[in-house]
């Protein structure tokens, strides 16, 4: 055997030598269990279940949720999430303290202004076609700083430099469409339009992944508005 080859050899052995312990301190039941099936839940049962999360959170009766070191080693086996939550990323939006979620429940996408662009629609066809999950919620939010700019935009031919100008502009729509309406406020209503917009954007899929599941019922897609002072949070557009 020549130097190199022996080298390589030795590399190999080196790098898998780590991985290898690694999975041997597993418990048996870790490494020897099958992954974790798809949700039992269909579309309408998983938004009841956010309702029922989302009233709990609202009366200040938190639901207790299971996060210990079994549950952990369940979900390294793989996830069963129920909902696929397109939101912003506002801090002020915590989505598994809204609906009362813990580990392994919700599939969440977020962005600000909570859009959706290639990547986003990547996952949210992933978390359809590959995990079986049976609804998206699309979910803006009471004073949402980046759909507040695209109104600035609209409204004051503000400018943003780099990536937050590109980041508003498919927001700008929504605005527009909200202020042809003539609504009282015009940041309520242009959160609203961007979540139907997104919606109906999903809905109209054409890919196999989303357009197949959205066809037979196996998958269904709903806006919602959060409204921060009150917690609770509004579906609408199901």
């Amino acid at each position: 055997m020549s130097h190199s080859a022996s080298r390589r050899k030795l590399l190999q052995c080196a790098c898998c030598a780590p991985i290898a312990a690694a999975a041997a301190s597993l418990p048996f039941a870790v490494r020897a269990a099958a992954p974790s099936k798809k949700t039992d839940l269909n579309a309408e049962q998983a938004l009841q279940v956010l309702r029922d999360g989302n009233a709990a959170f609202v009366e200040n009766r938190p639901k207790k949720v299971i996060s210990d070191s079994k549950r952990r080693l369940e979900l390294a086996l793989g996830q069963t999430p129920f909902v696929i939550l397109v939101s912003c990323s506002d801090s002020r939006v915590p989505p598994e303290l809204l609906f009362g979620r813990g580990l392994g429940e919700m599939f969440i996408v977020r962005n600000a202004g909570n859009t959706v662009d290639t990547t986003a629609l990547g996952s949210i066809e992933y978390a359809v076609s590959q995990l079986g999950v049976p609804l998206v919620v699309v979910m803006g939010h009471e004073s949402c700083g980046a759909v507040a700019a695209a109104v600035s935009v609209v409204e004051q031919n503000a400018f943003f430099p780099g990536a937050i100008g590109s980041m508003i502009e498919p927001i700008v729509p929504a605005v527009l469409a909200a202020k042809s309406k003539g609504s009282d406020d015009l940041l309520a209503a242009s959160v609203k339009a961007n979540v139907k917009r997104t919606v109906d954007r999903l809905r109209g899929a054409s890919e196999p992944a989303l357009l197949e599941p959205l066809r037979t019922g196996a998958c269904r897609v709903v806006g919602a508005y959060y409204t921060l002072k009150d917690g609770k949070v509004d579906f609408f557009d199901v």
